[in-house]
């Protein structure tokens, strides 16, 4: 094993966290191809414009019906979608503009996923979340790699030994507190939340 191997496993939560040591794989993956070390902010909408993925606001969007608006464009509403290649390998991610810029980070991050695994995007339907089909494992396998995107578990571990608040860990990564926490539980960092 060289060096190099031995330094990349420090990066990694250990082995008993099961599925979240192949998801922060993943999230290396992507900091890897965006230019990134474990410290850096990684800026969703910057990914996401190099990735040919054109991010519009629920807002925005013509044509919906009033009760649709209602519907979704609240803040306990919808969080956001992507559509499927548009045949020019383009993307529209469509997100709730009512909430926090860092839900909307974790939201584009959770839907960048979705697109760089090839995803099938969920479709409506007449039983299900929301009017909607919904695979949990590819949600779940999508938002936690975004998070773990976002938020390293490297750099999230030393920021929570050196006694770093979760307020101030969300700041330096640019999301919620409660992202934070997740991740925290997730890797089994919990024990070392202030």
């Amino acid at each position: 094993m060289s060096s190099g191997s031995k330094g990349d496993l420090k990066l990694l939560p250990p082995p008993q966290v099961g599925r979240w040591r192949l998801y922060e794989r993943m999230a290396l993956q992507v900091r890897s191809f965006a230019g990134l070390g474990t410290n850096a902010r990684l800026d969703p909408f910057d990914l996401a414009g190099f990735l040919n993925i054109r991010v519009v606001y629920l807002k925005d969007m013509v044509g919906l019906s009033d009760s649709a608006h209602a519907c979704l464009d609240t803040v306990e509403g919808w969080s956001g979608g992507a559509t499927p290649d548009l045949g020019d390998g383009s993307y529209v991610v469509i997100l709730n503009d009512k909430h926090s810029l860092g839900r909307q980070k974790a939201t584009l991050m959770e839907e960048i996923c979705h697109i760089l695994f090839g995803h099938k995007p969920s479709g409506l339907a007449s039983s299900g979340l929301g009017g909607r089909s919904y695979n949990v494992s590819i949600e779940d396998e999508a938002y936690a790699v975004g998070a773990a995107a976002l938020v390293p578990y490297r750099s999230l571990k030393d920021f929570l030994m050196s006694g770093y608040s979760i307020r101030k860990i969300a700041g330096h990564f640019g999301v919620t507190p409660s992202l934070v926490i997740y991740r925290a539980k997730g890797v089994r960092l919990h024990d070392l939340l202030p």
